[in-house]
């Protein structure tokens, strides 16, 4: 299927829209309601600090199922169950670094650098 150049520069556009709104949107979201309204930056205030306690450690949840789901998946449909044992026992090397350092850098390449050489001694 071509598209024209009207084409894409209408999708250029609705995609520059959207993406605008995106970040516009906390801003109109989260502003005072009121000038007499004292407690509403108050409560904006408490509504940002409790997304960013709370977004990041489930981002990092929905991505851990995704890849390990993944993982999973596609050892089934190949006949190989040692793709998915991977996915898991990397998982697990991530966690037990992660409460062993605290440092999220580290066990994110902790648990990839297990992936990895799992993934090369299963496929060896």
């Amino acid at each position: 299927m071509k598209t024209g150049i009207g084409e894409a520069v209408l999708l250029t556009a609705v995609m520059a829209l959207v993406i605008f709104f995106c970040r516009v949107c906390p801003f109109l979201l989260f502003r005072g309601k009121s000038p007499g309204d004292k407690n509403a930056g108050r409560r904006a205030e408490a509504f940002i600090d409790f997304i960013g306690k709370i977004v990041p450690p489930l981002a990092m949840t929905v991505l851990t199922f995704n890849a390990v789901s993944a993982s999973v998946y596609e050892s089934v449909k190949n006949g190989s169950p040692g793709q998915g044992g991977a996915a898991f026992i990397a998982a697990a090397v991530t966690v037990i670094v992660h409460l062993w350092r605290r440092n999220a850098l580290f066990s994110i390449f902790g648990g990839t650098a297990a992936f990895m050489a799992l993934e090369r001694l299963i496929n060896f």
